[in-house]
């Protein structure tokens, strides 16, 4: 049985971080569950690498695009390595095997009647890529916030508005298209508002994968990289079954949208399969907010990995975090769970275990299935199978969870039966029950080194070895796995500590050093300079003509229709309400603005955004893939005063 899964296609605008790592880890996590449970698991992952934002990033660099993508796209294969998490195929949107397979669907799609060619006049969002509809002139783009431009070209479109009733049509058919359920009902939501049909080339742009016979149009950038989950294993066939189609894409939330509609109707129009299953999970969130470079709170992998070990960090994402759901992330809270759960609880056990074992039995586990304790072999086949019921479900945190359930469970027992005491007497039932009750930790500990191979590989393989399994780790199945499995006689080989505790002051401030390092080096590697050159100089006069003035926010509501948009009225010292529209939504919550004083631009032409005129601009510091933050006086000050 084959199962195809796939991460997303990493965009090349920068460097990896712990969020790619986030879902490489998951997907990497899947394909070892899958292969445990019989099947041949193949992983794809890959680097998306033409559009406008890699050109400009290359551009910054001082390097052609395609020495850019060389560099990034070998970072993120780098990173994977030595993580451990390397996927079966890696395919990057330049290579040329991809093209063809690109210009295949426009061709499959145009010869269906699903593409027409057409120009198009209209707002643009360089940082998104997308048109944007229905925006005036210079207005932000509802979906990011920052200012749009007024671009006219020559572009094919995809008539996407055809596909509505299919893919509503899809996703009722199939519920589990779309997990998890939140995201689901976000894209129906969506696509019952009605479809417009995409433009799928630009002619403004060279970075990319020409269209055949009009080189001078390249593909729009998500008409190219969704396509890298087919060309990565065109024409392969696994124990005859072919890969295609995906049997899950794994996804972050923020792109859920271009693969469970576009995505889908694209191969619709191609008549090819489309995927299974699509599973959307949610953001890491530093300090309560998304990481982003902008802000300076970019978390990295390696770093971690240096001092916890790989096996820790996969732990900590998966147990800490509920799949599909946001999470919080920070040094400390990721060292505090490795000394309560690795090194306090499964580490802990494995040495108690192991170590009475060679000191009362002389290394060979002890033939005491008979005298193992009934209520921690039930709880342990009744855990076994809910384990691998939460995983297919993808509830890894749970399944981690009632594991812990069992090995606390191990933890009292052992107190309960003292066999530091038992060893000491002479009395042939008490010998007895020292059997039973090395034999059943040493079990829970296989079992456990067993269900944890695909989440902690390296450690679970450790723990298994020094029980001195005969079979591999790898070829352990799911389906064969019971309790009482283990051979008495069989020499267990105690080694270093699996988990040894850590300090946690220590660990996080080392851990912030080598991110320190990490990203001197990366700046390195891509040339970056320390400090950005300044803005053109302009003169007190041109500077004089900014009206910014304090201004008290009076009422805040959400724009409908925009998730970014709010629109404000507010108090400028002028006699009368002035309204304006700002991208801020994202930021603040309407009702935590009532009241606050703001500065605004108060001379900026009116213009009409979603049909409200909005009457200047609230000033905003708005960092690069950043949220905005509002400019506030730190005094109390009248409204209406002007800033000098």
């Amino acid at each position: 049985m084959k199962y195809y899964l796939t991460t997303p296609i990493y965009y090349v605008n920068a460097a990896p971080h712990i969020g790619h790592a986030y879902t490489t880890f998951a997907a990497d996590l899947i394909r070892r569950f899958k292969r445990m449970q019989g099947y041949t698991a193949v992983l794809t992952s890959g680097t998306d690498e033409h559009g406008q934002k890699v050109e400009k990033a290359a551009r910054a660099q001082g390097k052609s695009p395609k020495e850019f993508t060389d560099l990034i796209s070998a970072e993120f294969q780098r990173t994977w390595e030595k993580l451990g998490i390397m996927p079966d195929r890696f395919r990057r949107t330049t290579d040329p095997r991809h093209h063809r397979m690109v210009q295949e669907l426009f061709r499959r799609c145009k010869a269906n009647g699903y593409v027409y060619k057409g120009s198009y006049t209209g707002q643009y969002c360089t940082s998104c890529e997308l048109y944007v509809t229905e925006n005036e002139p210079g207005a932000p783009c509802p979906d990011c916030g920052r200012p749009t431009e007024t671009v006219t070209e020559e572009n094919y479109f995809f008539k996407l508005s055809e596909f509505q009733d299919r893919l509503l049509e899809l996703y009722e058919r199939n519920p589990d298209f779309i997990r998890p359920e939140t995201r689901r009902n976000e894209v129906i939501a969506f696509v019952r508002q009605g479809l417009n049909d995409l433009s799928i080339t630009r002619t403004s742009l060279k970075w990319g994968i020409p269209v055949p016979g009009e080189e001078k149009h390249v593909f729009y950038v998500w008409f190219d990289a969704l396509m890298t989950y087919m060309s990565a294993v065109e024409g392969e066939k696994v124990d005859g079954e072919d890969l295609w189609p995906a049997d899950l894409h794994l996804i972050g939330k923020e792109i859920v949208r271009f693969h469970a509609i576009y995505w889908p109707a694209f191969l619709m129009a191609a008549d090819w399969p489309v995927p299974k299953q699509i599973f959307a999970h949610g953001w890491l969130l530093f300090q309560e907010d998304k990481m982003s470079k902008s802000k300076g709170n970019i978390v990295r992998a390696t770093p971690i990995q240096e001092v916890t070990g790989v096996d820790a960090l996969r732990y900590f994402l998966m147990r800490e975090i509920v799949f599909g759901q946001d999470g919080n992330f920070s040094y400390e809270a990721l060292v505090n769970r490795y000394n309560s759960d690795l090194a306090n609880g499964l580490g802990n056990l494995a040495s108690r275990t192991l170590s009475m074992i060679e000191q009362y039995r002389g290394g060979a586990v002890p033939d005491g299935r008979a005298e193992a304790d009934a209520r921690i072999a039930a709880q342990a086949g009744r855990t076994l199978e809910a384990y691998v019921t939460r995983f297919d479900r993808f509830e890894f945190s749970r399944g981690l969870e009632l594991l812990w359930g069992l090995l606390g469970a191990v933890d009292k027992y052992l107190v309960e039966q003292a066999p530091w005491k038992l060893i000491k007497s002479g009395a042939p039932e008490d010998q007895r029950r020292l059997d039973g009750t090395l034999y059943t930790a040493a079990e829970v500990l296989r079992l456990a080194a067993a269900l944890l191979a695909p989440v902690i590989p390296e450690s679970a393989a450790n723990i298994w070895n020094q029980l001195g399994m005969p079979e591999p780790l790898e070829s352990v199945r799911f389906e064969r796995l019971a309790w009482g499995q283990l051979e008495p006689g069989q020499k267990v080989h105690r080694g270093e500590p699996v988990f040894p505790r850590i300090k946690v002051d220590e660990a996080t401030a080392k851990m912030r050093e080598l991110e320190i390092q990490e990203t001197a080096r990366q700046n390195a590697l891509l040339g970056k300079k320390p400090e950005t050159e300044a803005a053109e100089t302009i003169s007190i006069d041109d500077f004089s003509k900014v009206e910014l003035r304090v201004a008290e926010v009076v009422n805040a509501e959400p724009v409908k229709g925009a998730d970014k948009l709010l629109k404000l009225t507010v108090d400028a010292g002028e006699g009368r309400p002035r309204t304006l529209v700002a991208g801020i939504a994202e930021a603040y919550k309407p009702e935590e603005l009532i009241g606050k004083k703001v500065v605004i631009v108060a001379n900026l032409q009116p213009r009409k955004l979603r049909g409200i005129v909005s009457e200047g601009m609230v000033v905003a510091a708005t960092p690069e893939d950043g949220k905005p933050v509002l400019v506030s006086p730190m005094a109390d000050v009248p409204v209406g005063t002007r800033l000098t």
